[in-house]
This record gives structure tokens, C-alpha cells and sequence, in this order.
């Protein structure tokens, strides 16, 4: 039996048709397929927690132009290995209702890194609850080693929560990326600092990118609307992370614009 608490719909939204809506009596999820499988939104009570520019309203890829797109984005890694991926990252996918409050979104299979993207979202009945599962799946006739990334624009000038363990490599429980390609282990920055086990990024820090490598499986953002971004996800503490520093979690921050 359908749950009554939960739908799925086609609205038209940012300039674009038939985006998917899943929603509640307090949240909405927007999720577009036209510009790289994206959450446009994800509001509580009416309170959108994604950052999207106003000026790429309606914005289509057509093969050769690219623009920084924004919204609940997804993506593959690792980011200094993995090929460009335009067709995955910028191009159009198909969306399809799958029930009371499920949507899948799935992209073109792309030759550059032979994989197919599948993701699929779920908005629980009751509440924020998002569950998105992305799935790689090889369309190729070799052997592929991704790794998945998460990567939401959210607005900048919020404060980042990430609870730490005592399993980390780096001295402060974090690093941060620049100058150049330096990665600095002990940056020294006065917004970032650690009150017990969890590390606090407060305002925008000196550079824009940090990871951390934590192995708790959860972090947050408070955004200056009010809205507290929670992320969950399953960790492997006995698997090697690909990224260059082995990294669980990275945090944008692009100025006082944006926090990804």
C-alpha cells in the first residue's frame, strides 16, 4: 500500500521541464536530470538548503561549453587520476518515478571512464530523511577503480562540524590544500579549531579546501539561514581510500559564496 505521507510528481522548476518532486508535509526534494543528475532542492519547510546561481537557470550542455555548475551535485573520483567526464558530470540523464517519494536518475554510459551512474533517492515519510545511493557500474570491457563522491553547494559562511577519532594521520585532524599543490598537515588557520573530539570550521578559512579523513561517518553544516545539513554515510576502516591523502571528507569553501 502507497504511503499517503509521501509523493512523487513533475514539476517545472529552474528553468527547466518535468524535473522530478518528491516531498512531505515538510520537505521537498527537487531533483533535475537535464544538467548532470542534481538535487535543485532540498527545503525544509520552505527553506532551500542547496546553493544555486541564478544565472544558469535553464542552462543546457551542448557537447562543448561548460560552466561551474551548482546544485546537489554528485560525482566520481579520484579527483587528480579520473579522466574529464563532461558527459556524466554536465550531460543529460534519464529520471523516472519509481514510487511514493523514489526517484532514480540514471546517465549516459561514458567512454572516458567506462562507467554508467545510477542514483537513486528516497524521501522518508515523515521528516528530512534523504537516502541517496549512487551506483557505478562498469560499461566497459576493462577493469575501473572509482570512488564516489557526494559534492552539495550549499551557502556560504556557515559553520562545519565534523566528529573526529583517534584513528586520523593528521596532528589537527584535518588538512588543507594550497599553496599551489601543497597539502599543509598543520595549517595553523583561527576559524578551524577542535572542542573535544569534534573539529569546528566556524567562518570561511584561509584557503579554500580542507579534508579530513575521519572514520565516524557523519558531518555537518549549519547554514546562516538556520538550517542544520546533516550527511551519513558508511565508512571502511579496512579498505584503502584513493584519494591522494586518503581523505573521507572535503570541504569548499569558495569565498564567502559557497560552502561544497
Amino acid at each position: 500500500m502507497a504511503d499517503v505521507n509521501v509523493s512523487s510528481g513533475r514539476i517545472d522548476y529552474f528553468g527547466y521541464k518535468d524535473c522530478v518532486v518528491l516531498q512531505n508535509a515538510q520537505t521537498r526534494v527537487v531533483l533535475g536530470h537535464q544538467v548532470g543528475g542534481r538535487v535543485l532542492e532540498y527545503s525544509l519547510e520552505g527553506r532551500n538548503a542547496i546553493l544555486l546561481d541564478p544565472d544558469q537557470a535553464g542552462w543546457l550542455w551542448d557537447g562543448s561549453n561548460r560552466v561551474g555548475i551548482t546544485g546537489g551535485r554528485f560525482d566520481i573520483g579520484p579527483e587528480k587520476l579520473i579522466p574529464k567526464r563532461d558527459a556524466l558530470w554536465l550531460g543529460p540523464w534519464d529520471a523516472e518515478i519509481v514510487g511514493p517519494g523514489r526517484a532514480r536518475l540514471t546517465s549516459m554510459e561514458d567512454e572516458t571512464t567506462g562507467v554508467q551512474l545510477i542514483r537513486d533517492f528516497v524521501l522518508d515519510p515523515d521528516g528530512s530523511r534523504l537516502a541517496v545511493t549512487q551506483t557505478i557500474r562498469n560499461v566497459s570491457d576493462r577493469v575501473t577503480r572509482w570512488c564516489h563522491w557526494s559534492r552539495t553547494f550549499s551557502t556560504g559562511h556557515g559553520i562545519c562540524l565534523v566528529p573526529l577519532d583517534d584513528r586520523s594521520k593528521f596532528p589537527d585532524g584535518y588538512i588543507m590544500y594550497g599553496p599551489g599543490s601543497v597539502i599543509d598537515y598543520a595549517p595553523g588557520d583561527p576559524n578551524i579549531y577542535r572542542d573535544g573530539d569534534v573539529l569546528v570550521v566556524k567562518d570561511t578559512p584561509l584557503r579554500p579546501k580542507l579534508g579530513m579523513d575521519s572514520l565516524v561517518g557523519w558531518f555537518a553544516y549549519l547554514t546562516q539561514e538556520n538550517l542544520l545539513f546533516l550527511k551519513f554515510y558508511p565508512t571502511y576502516p579496512d579498505c584503502v581510500y584513493n584519494e591522494i591523502a586518503g581523505l573521507t571528507i572535503s570541504i569548499w569553501y569558495n569565498k564567502d559564496q559557497v560552502c561544497d
